[in-house]
């Protein structure tokens, strides 16, 4: 087998793990309804699974940093195999809530090993295009994971999902021990060498960025499918179509995120994102009622919210070149607690306001985002004039 189907079923790896991961917004109505929850206990499905994920994987992947790369995957893969199968076949909420835990300690260690294996593997000078596959896996679950999801559980039943991927999993559990070779492990870098970083006012103030733009994200997100089906009052089909839209438009806002860093820069393309992810997020509360209306704002929604993912990214690329790994792998450890805090906010909010108020008070968390993205680029404009100034005043002197 080629190395570029290798790196082809660790996208697939990425898939469902994503699809595991995002699903529970896609059927937040039908796990609240068979398990006869509220909506706000169903969300928090969410919260558990993005706290583990984000706690759990850099704590695994520092104690097994020696390991054999594909032994690592395979047993990653196994323990989110069985997670997905309790997820099947267990019933009552309690102990969904258990497989969801172990699901998520295995989708973390699956998806960043897989990162790993994948640059590893790849010809010489191909790395990135290789993480870039891997990483699109992760972003198809969005597109067809979540409305092909939606679907099974409108037909049969939701837990149905959770079997399918498990089945996949199991799967691909056998090519990859056919396929991928024995790989040497790199060594850990200290977690107290990775949390040293947050000292840095610069680099606390861009993972903030992070931290509140997809907290705003995910407080809307989380209950979006009870929201298109109550508050717009969609179909079904319509919103299995809705879901289907948004990840495409997720897709493109990505692609055309990282078009315009590399056009037009850092600050303009985070700034105009994250404003135009407000104005839509507020626009959606006011015509919340009107499916019309709602449809094509739903997709402006997804396209300007992703395309500050690869621009945010690029950004603390940036201010630590020579530390990039320590700030990526720290930026997906707040992207999840983001989406952990997102969903326990969206929660409260539904809980205590209403499920409609869901759309202006993530509106909120993106505009603190953006306000503290223009803070951090004043910031450091004015310390770039500042150090300017002190090089030429010697030469003046002189």
């Amino acid at each position: 087998m080629s190395k570029t189907w290798k790196i082809y079923i660790l996208a697939l790896l990425s898939f469902l793990v994503g699809t595991s991961e995002f699903i529970i917004a896609g059927i937040l109505d039908k796990i609240s309804s068979s398990m006869d929850i509220s909506l706000v206990a169903a969300g928090q499905l969410i919260t558990v699974f993005s706290l583990v994920y984000a706690i759990g994987t850099p704590i695994i992947m520092a104690l097994t940093s020696g390991w054999d790369r594909r032994k690592l995957l395979l047993y990653a893969l196994g323990l989110f195999v069985v997670a997905n199968g309790l997820a099947f076949v267990m019933p009552g909420f309690g102990l969904f809530v258990s497989a969801r835990v172990l699901m998520a300690l295995g989708a973390g260690v699956v998806v960043v090993t897989s990162l790993s294996i994948a640059a590893m593997i790849a010809p010489q000078g191909r790395q990135a295009s290789a993480i870039a596959t891997v990483i699109m896996g992760f972003t198809a679950s969005l597109i067809v994971g979540v409305p092909l999801g939606r679907m099974i559980a409108a037909s049969y039943d939701w837990k149905m999902v959770f079997g399918g991927i498990g089945a996949l999993g199991l799967v691909a559990m056998v090519v990859i021990a056919l396929t991928i070779p024995s790989l040497q492990g790199e060594a850990a870098i200290p977690l107290r060498k990775q949390l040293a970083l947050l000292k840095n006012p610069k680099m606390a103030m861009a993972l903030s960025v992070s931290f509140f733009w997809l907290g705003g994200y995910s407080i809307a997100y989380t209950y979006i499918s009870p929201y298109l089906l109550t508050i717009t009052g969609m179909g079904e089909k319509t919103l299995s179509t809705a879901l289907f839209a948004f990840g495409i438009a997720s897709l493109i806002g990505s692609k055309l995120g990282g078009y315009s860093t590399d056009r037009w820069g850092v600050k303009r393309t985070l700034t105009s994102g994250m404003l135009l992810h407000v104005i839509t997020l507020i626009l959606l509360t006011l015509a919340a009622h009107s499916p019309s209306v709602v449809l094509p704002l739903l997709i402006l929604w997804s396209f300007a919210a992703w395309s500050s993912g690869p621009t945010q990214q690029y950004n603390l690329v940036t201010l630590a070149p020579e530390s990039s790994g320590i700030m990526l792998s720290l930026n997906s450890s707040v992207m999840q607690l983001a989406m952990a805090a997102g969903a326990g906010v969206g929660g409260v909010v539904v809980g205590q306001i209403s499920l409609a108020s869901v759309t202006w008070i993530g509106a909120i968390g993106v505009g603190i985002a953006m306000v503290i993205t223009i803070l951090s680029f004043r910031k450091s404009s004015a310390g770039s004039k500042a150090t300017a100034e002190s090089s030429v005043q010697p030469l003046q002197r002189a």
